[in-house]
């Protein structure tokens, strides 16, 4: 079968952002701001660096696999995926958009500016917004939620509890 599908740097992010993350299925990995950099080297070969949202994130295996398989699918058929891990990802890496789907899907997005990141001020708990409510009056249960990258949280009016994505 001849390749007959060109594909533009833009239409290869597109691609990319119908791969969902299998921890946050509400997510893609470009929301995630994960997808680094696209290179089409040919009509036939497209190389992808990525950054893991941690070093250990259990959910890039699936997220590579995802991504080859799209690639793959729409026409190229070598597709190189690298993993960088620096710089380290980070929260400001997310699209306003992507933050915007968590607060909906009933996670609270990264604050804009966190405090935990400090190694001086790691003790002291963020005012987190509950994202049921959008009451500031919660407290932190465990600074691990359902995922390493989460932590939880409860609302104390709404009563809720809550997943919160950790700054990084």
């Amino acid at each position: 079968m001849v390749n007959d599908i060109q594909h533009t740097e833009a239409s290869v992010w597109q691609l990319l952002a119908t791969v969902r993350d299998p921890e946050v299925p509400v997510l893609s990995v470009v929301d995630l701001g994960i997808v680094r950099k696209v290179v089409i080297v040919n009509a036939n070969t497209i190389s992808i660096i990525i950054t893991p949202t941690y070093s250990g994130c259990p959910a890039m295996d699936v997220i590579n696999m995802q991504l080859r398989m799209v690639l793959l699918e729409n026409g190229f058929k070598q597709v190189h995926i690298e993993q960088v891990l620096s710089p380290a990802w980070t929260t400001g890496w997310m699209t306003e958009e992507g933050k915007e789907k968590l607060r909906a899907y009933g996670i609270a997005p990264p604050l804009p500016k966190q405090t935990v990141c400090h190694p001086d001020v790691f003790q002291e708990e963020e005012a987190i917004q509950c994202p049921h409510c959008l009451s500031y009056h919660t407290r932190l249960v465990s600074r691990f939620g359902s995922t390493a990258c989460k932590a939880l949280y409860q609302c104390l009016d709404c009563r809720e509890p809550f997943d919160y994505f950790k700054c990084h």
